[in-house]
């Protein structure tokens, strides 16, 4: 059973949240602030997080941050909570390693679709893909998440690591950005496709090498 951890400090959504999430199956803790919420995180070690931006003693931004900066921690998927027009919390998160966003007010059928999106996607390589990917001085192992290239093995969040081995997997090709919502994220995104963008400058810092190429008014390819 997969375990769910909601961070959030309105106990309403927070109870909302956890009774819905259960209906469908999932494990599902809470805490009402950033301090608790990190210390869960940290000793239990929840298969996703929900994680308001707007909490107590610490903000999503910087739980964001922690989790993304610790090995142990960064592979854990996050879909942080966001008011609406809060357009650069939401960037600003998705730069500091969120998954995904959800816009408040929400329907709780969208919360359940994104989890279980994310799940789907975050699983599909591991269970559907064998073997190692390599591509140059790019080494990319499908079944541990783990990336190499050169000598340096670099970490990378699940939607991080999924976009790049797509990008790999068909060098030379160029991916739209609706098609790369389409396939990563796994539902009709409500987003723009600049979450597209702050995750692709993520895997060029990340890299540190021109390996992905910007195809003007289009998209993405990479550079075998």
């Amino acid at each position: 059973m997969a375990r769910i951890l909601v961070v959030e400090d309105d106990p309403n959504i927070r109870e909302l949240l956890q009774y819905n999430l259960k209906k469908e199956g999932f494990e599902v803790k809470t805490a009402e602030d950033g301090e608790k919420g990190l210390e869960e995180i940290e000793t239990k070690w929840p298969d996703l997080v929900i994680l308001d931006l707007m909490i107590p003693y610490r903000d999503g931004l910087e739980i964001c941050r922690i989790m993304r900066s610790k090995r142990e921690l960064a592979h854990i998927p996050v879909i942080i909570l966001t008011a609406k027009g809060e357009e650069i919390d939401r960037v600003l998160g998705l730069e500091m390693g969120a998954d995904d966003y959800v816009t408040k007010p929400f329907s709780t059928r969208e919360i359940i679709a994104r989890v279980k999106a994310l799940f789907r996607r975050v699983h599909a390589i591991e269970k559907n893909e064998e073997g190692i990917l390599i591509r140059g001085r790019l080494t990319i192992n499908l079944e541990n998440y783990e990336v190499i290239l050169g000598d340096k093995k670099i970490d990378f969040t699940p939607k991080e690591f999924q976009l790049l081995y797509l990008l790999a997997s068909r060098p030379g090709k160029v991916f739209t950005r609706d098609f790369l919502l389409e396939q990563i994220w796994g539902y009709e995104y409500l987003g723009d496709s600049r979450t597209v963008d702050v995750h692709i400058r993520h895997l060029r810092q990340k890299l540190e090498d021109d390996l992905i190429e910007t195809i003007r008014g289009v998209g993405y390819k990479f550079i075998d």
